[in-house]
């Protein structure tokens, strides 16, 4: 399956919106999205896993790797999540504790906007 990357803006967040399969394959093309967004300035990222039908390990260490890159340059990251398959593969790697976890991009954002502890 494909994977198809959409950026947006809403308010001062840059949403990355992630369709298709998160794989061995197609993790690089995610990861230097991210890079790109990041270096380009992004300091405020949410990625929406809305579409997301598949991630494995090789998705989860991209994630990992914003995530780092984003708090060097004291940036926030956030995941928009609500499928259970895929809240269950944070859940096992305990990644949901590293990962602020939204149901909807709004959710991120006023997460992200209520605090620095959000």
């Amino acid at each position: 399956m494909e994977l198809s990357l959409a950026t947006r803006t809403v308010a001062d967040h840059t949403v990355l919106e992630v369709g298709g399969e998160v794989d061995v394959y197609t993790a690089p093309r995610l990861r230097e999205r991210l890079i790109e967004l990041i270096d380009g300035g992004a300091r405020n990222v949410i990625v929406d896993l809305g579409r997301v039908d598949f991630l494995d390990s090789t998705g989860l260490g991209v994630l990992v790797g914003a995530l780092k890159r984003l708090r060097a340059v004291r940036g926030t990251f956030g995941l928009v999540c609500d499928k259970e398959p895929l809240l269950k593969i944070f859940r096992i790697t305990a990644l949901d504790q590293v990962f602020p976890l939204h149901p909807t991009v709004d959710a991120a954002i006023a997460a992200d906007s209520s605090g620095p502890d959000a």
